[in-house]
């Protein structure tokens, strides 16, 4: 008997250990995949980078992943043989969009034909799209990233000639060595409900234009966050580029559109635009190491917009502000209305206008205005002498400085508030929840100074959440409408 339960016993330890055994092989297999990325398509070669072609006015090229109809596919399990169809699909996306005619659409499968398809590269690989000379374009719905932080430069690059009417959108581009999106030249570009992240270069950025610039472009509905934070597999910390930016163009004729659009956690600027007739709206620009907006063309304008944490948390004293204009151009325009601007750190101007070049004559217009500065050694707004300004209707609130204007001899106090514009107010906007480094809340509390006392005739129609203004006896200061 205790023979027949020492080979029961001996027994079950054998299949003990092939049960180890196998539960070891899976993982090793699983960490294996995860080692080597998890992608449906691989780029790896020059061959490999997808040039779409041009379309026309009225037949687009659309390339766009996911289960869609088209007049051609692409599979992970495909073959560039075939013929291209649903059931008999291409192999490799570059083959598929070279044999795209004006008004086709390649779709694009992910192994799960329902889930959007994750483009990886590696090898230095240049870009993953080069649409440059490319109009009347489309690319949707894609993922584009590194093959698990193998070096990989670009996911979309159009710097060898000028792109025009091209629509970039619901695509999430993480983890890529330089720009997600490089662009030098463009007229009638569209970036929509894009999340870009963890770019070493900058989110959207590009050489100075050739032909104008950027010009009408809009990006709505888009993250553009962390950039810097990321270099060749590491976290960002040997990058050679040392202020990659959320959003920062070289000088360009626009218009740009920013609107419905973060910038967050950037190691350089929030949003940097150096384009004429800039319009940013609707946005949250928080937490950047570097400035938060900053604006260098004509008939620029903030609007309705949030800005706060200056620094990321890291109280070193830098020369960089919530707020910049700076600008080249005679009696340019710039106007902030209805925004919430907080600062954390001190030890320098919340906004500065013409500090680089206070020669050069501009006019500024500020209301409806919130600004919070509750640092140390940090008066308000300095303006250069030459700017001239209609600072009406805001609220300002400066705990441990009490300079809130300043303009070459002429310093404006708490005191003297009301000198500085008609319906200038002094006092804590009492915010929800100030913040710096991490999120936070800017609605106003109830009883707020801000509330219900800004001017109606210049207020946008609705808030940064899209409520609409008043919901009171006036419209509130600030971005959010209570």
């Amino acid at each position: 008997m205790r023979g027949e339960l020492k080979k029961k016993i001996k027994k079950g330890g054998k299949m003990q250990k092939r049960l180890i055994f196998l539960l070891c092989l899976c993982a090793f297999v699983v960490c294996k995949k995860g080692e080597e990325g998890e992608y449906d398509y691989l780029l790896r070669e020059y061959t490999d980078v997808i040039f779409p072609l041009s379309g026309t006015e009225n037949a687009w090229v659309t390339i766009i992943g996911g289960n869609h109809t088209g007049q051609y596919y692409v599979s992970p399990d495909g073959d560039d043989n075939n013929p291209g169809t649903q059931e008999q699909p291409f192999k490799t996306i570059a083959y598929g969009a070279s044999q795209l005619q004006p008004g086709d659409t390649l779709v694009v499968f992910g192994t799960d034909r329902n889930a959007r398809p994750i483009i990886a590269g590696e090898e230095n690989l240049i870009s993953a799209f080069d649409i440059s000379n490319c109009q009347y374009v489309r690319i949707e719905n894609l993922e584009i990233t590194s093959n698990n932080g193998k070096e990989f430069r670009e996911a979309i690059s159009g710097t060898g000639g000028p792109v025009a009417h091209i629509v970039l959108k619901d695509l999430y581009i993480h983890h890529i060595d330089e720009f997600a999106i490089d662009i030098g030249d463009a007229n009638d570009l569209q970036i929509i409900d894009c999340r870009i992240t963890y770019c070493g270069f900058g989110c959207i950025g590009g050489p100075a234009g050739q032909q104008g610039g950027l010009r009408n472009v809009l990006i709505s509905g888009c993250d553009l966050s962390y950039s810097g934070h990321y270099y060749q597999g590491g976290d960002g910390s040997n990058r050679p580029y040392d202020r990659p930016d959320g959003f920062g163009i070289e000088a360009s004729e626009g218009p740009i559109e920013i609107r419905n659009t973060t910038a967050t956690h950037n190691y350089g600027d929030g949003l940097d635009s150096k384009a004429k007739r800039t319009y940013i709206h609707e946005c949250i620009i928080a937490n950047n190491s570097c400035d938060g907006v900053k604006l260098w063309g004509d008939s620029s304008r903030v609007e309705n917009t949030l800005i706060y944490g200056r620094g990321d948390g890291d109280a070193t004293t830098t020369p960089w502000s919530p707020i910049v204009i700076s600008t080249e151009n005679n009696n340019a325009h710039f106007e902030i209305i209805n925004c919430t601007v907080d600062d954390t750190v001190g030890e320098n101007y919340i906004m500065h206008v013409q500090y680089d070049s206070p020669s050069i004559p501009v006019y500024l217009r500020i209301v409806n205005t919130i600004f919070c500065s509750r640092g140390n050694n940090a008066p308000m707004i300095w303006l250069a002498e030459a700017v001239n300004y209609d600072i009406t209707y805001n609220l300002f609130y400066a705990p441990k400085d009490d300079r809130l204007l300043i303009q070459g001899n002429t310093t404006y106090t708490s005191s003297e508030v009301d000198q500085i514009g008609t319906g200038n107010i002094y006092g804590n906007p009492q915010f929800n929840t100030v913040a710096w480094g991490t999120e936070g809340n800017y609605h106003l509390k109830s009883g707020s100074p801000g509330i219900d006392a800004g001017d109606s005739l210049s207020a946008p129609d609705i808030d940064l959440e899209g409520k609409t203004r008043p919901q009171g006896n006036g419209v509130d200061m600030g971005c959010y409408e209570q």
